[in-house]
C-alpha cells in the first residue's frame, strides 16, 4: 500500500491561482478599452474619407457643368453657388472666378463644404480657362483640402 503526501494530491489538481486570474482581468480591463477606442477612431477616419471623396465628386461634377456652359458660349461666371446631392447627403458649393496674374486666363475655383460631427470641412478644386480661346484647351486642375474649425 502506498501513501500519498498531501502535496502530491494537490499537484493532481492544476488550476489558476487567484492572483493569476486577477492579473488577467486587470490586463483585459486595460487592453479592451484601448482597442475599442482605436476601432472608433478608425471608423471616424473612414467616414471622413468617404465624405471628402463625395465632396470632391460633387466639385468635379459642378466644375464640369460650369465649364460645359462656358464652352457653349455663356460668359465665365464671376460667382455662383448652389447645393448638390450625392447619395443621401447634400453639399453646398460656391464658385468664384478671378483673372490669372499670368497670361490672359481666368481661374475658376469651386469650394464644397460639409459638416461632420460638428466640424465644417471644405474641399476645393481650381482650374484655368482661357475665355478668348476658340478651341477649348487642356484644363489644369489642382485639388485642395482645407479643414475649418479643426
Amino acid at each position: 500500500m502506498r501513501f500519498y503526501r498531501q502535496t502530491d494530491r494537490l499537484r493532481q489538481f492544476r488550476a489558476f491561482t487567484l492572483a493569476e486570474v486577477l492579473a488577467a482581468l486587470a490586463l483585459m480591463a486595460i487592453v479592451i478599452p484601448v482597442a475599442i477606442g482605436g476601432m472608433s477612431a478608425i471608423a471616424r477616419t473612414a467616414e471622413l474619407g468617404q465624405r471628402k471623396t463625395a465632396a470632391m465628386r460633387v466639385a468635379e461634377r459642378v466644375m464640369n457643368e460650369q465649364l460645359y456652359l462656358v464652352t457653349q458660349g455663356q460668359a465665365v461666371p464671376n460667382a455662383g453657388s448652389g447645393v448638390e446631392a450625392d447619395g443621401n447627403m447634400s453639399y453646398p458649393w460656391t464658385l468664384t472666378s478671378e483673372p490669372w496674374p499670368q497670361d490672359n486666363m481666368t481661374e475658376l475655383t469651386l469650394r464644397v463644404t460639409f459638416v461632420l460631427r460638428g466640424l465644417t470641412y471644405e474641399m476645393s478644386t481650381s482650374t484655368l480657362y482661357d475665355p478668348n480661346s476658340d478651341i477649348p484647351g487642356t484644363l489644369t486642375t489642382t485639388p485642395g483640402v482645407t479643414g475649418i474649425n479643426q
